[in-house]
């Protein structure tokens, strides 16, 4: 097998990009795709947006990195700004959704050892998708992201998502226990939406044993549900929440937000990053985050997943290749009955960029705050031919 200079870790559709505006990506021959996945959820103002061009360009020009030896004010700015929206008190940055939930996880251990248990444990959910370093990796529940990769990492306890019973039963049978790390909806799975008073009820369980409990927002968070953090359409506030993806549009930035007793647990080398939270990446997430607050772009996520998913179902109703259309905001899915894992190949040759996931049976779409009521519409109507398409040849075949 010829070995390429780029190491052989992802299938990557047949096209190559050189610029975007919008919702709207052009690849190297001049094509243009609208792009309802924004980058796995991360370019949630979409591509070229003014705002976060002005603001790298500038910073670009005046000061790029120093490091946490030294005081940053602009990650004070963003601090200061995430945590009066989130009802947290401090943040830690890193640069990516998986470092984010390192960093929770350090903090859950540090605060187990500070309550005198030897061996903390974090209770875990099945389907969970946490990232790919070796804790994360440990805590994220897909088997087939962890072959190959053991001895993994301990101290996690997994129990089926949406269970509350399961949650219950682990507390009364380990005293090591001292977290919950939980996704508000798991995105990697296929959109997996918990019942309603889910998180109230971990909440609830967290407080009588004095545990953490710790929302992992990486794909949920700036916007994409609603709400600024998903957390917030139950009225609770978690002790830890980390963030990523859309926080940066695209900048390499992750946080992990911390309140009550959880905000003192780090101290001076405890932890660290050596690019976390540099003066680039927090210029870019500082306009993200105002961008998405002054446009009130949350309220905007949750009138397009209305409008797109109203579309789906009449124009799929009566299909018996879709299961069941689902949504929160801006996090939609599309559940077939069968696998459908050439949608994403077909929809990339009508200008339409999604993907597969859930084991191949869930279209995943994640398209950006900013979409227009017309673009929503093209993706409805563009995606809702296609699984028809694909459906009939599908019978056929």
């Amino acid at each position: 097998m010829a070995v390429t200079p780029i190491m052989n870790t992802y299938n990557r559709l047949s096209v190559a990009f050189d610029h975007g505006e919008g919702a709207w990506l052009y690849d190297t021959d001049g094509n243009k795709y609208l792009d309802a996945l924004s980058g796995i959820a991360v370019c949630g103002l979409g591509h070229a947006h003014p705002a976060v061009t002005h603001a790298l360009c500038e910073q670009a020009g005046k000061l790029v990195h120093t490091s946490n030896l030294y005081t940053v004010p602009l990650q004070e700015r963003l601090a200061a700004r995430l945590t009066s929206i989130s009802g947290m008190d401090n943040v830690f940055f890193g640069n990516s959704g998986a470092e984010a939930n390192e960093a929770a996880i350090k903090l859950a251990r540090r605060y187990g050892h500070q309550k005198g248990i030897d061996n903390p444990a974090i209770i875990v959910m099945e389907g969970a998708f946490h990232g790919r370093t070796l804790a994360t990796l440990s805590a994220t529940g897909n088997r087939a992201v962890q072959v190959g990769f053991e001895p993994l990492v301990g101290g996690f306890v997994r129990a089926p998502y949406n269970d509350v019973e399961a949650i219950r039963t682990i507390a009364a049978n380990n005293p090591n226990v001292v977290a919950i790390l939980v996704e508000p909806i798991q995105g990697e799975a296929g959109i997996r939406i918990p019942a309603d008073d889910y998180l109230n009820q971990l909440r609830e369980i967290c407080d009588s044993h004095e545990w953490l409990l710790m929302l992992d927002e990486v794909q949920t968070g700036n916007g994409r549900t609603g709400e600024y953090f998903a957390y917030q359409l139950n009225g609770i506030l978690p002790d830890v929440v980390t963030t990523a993806k859309g926080l940066g549009n695209g900048v390499p930035i992750g946080a992990c937000l911390a309140r009550g007793v959880a905000a003192g647990i780090l101290t001076p080398g405890t932890h660290g990053s050596t690019y976390g939270g540099n003066p680039l990446a927090c210029a870019a997430a500082l306009a993200v985050v105002d961008t998405i607050t002054q446009d009130n772009l949350c309220a905007r996520a949750e009138q397009l997943g209305k409008r797109i998913c109203d579309g789906f179902r009449a124009q799929l109703a009566g299909s018996d290749y879709v299961r069941e259309i689902r949504n929160k905001g801006l996090m939609i899915a599309i559940e077939l009955t069968e696998a459908g894992t050439e949608l994403a190949v077909l929809a990339k040759v009508k200008g339409l960029l999604l993907n597969i996931t859930g084991g191949g049976r869930v279209v995943r779409l994640l398209p950006p705050l900013i979409l227009s009521d017309s673009e929503a519409d093209l993706l409805v109507n563009t995606l809702s031919k296609l699984i028809q398409i694909y459906a009939a040849d599908d019978r056929e075949a």
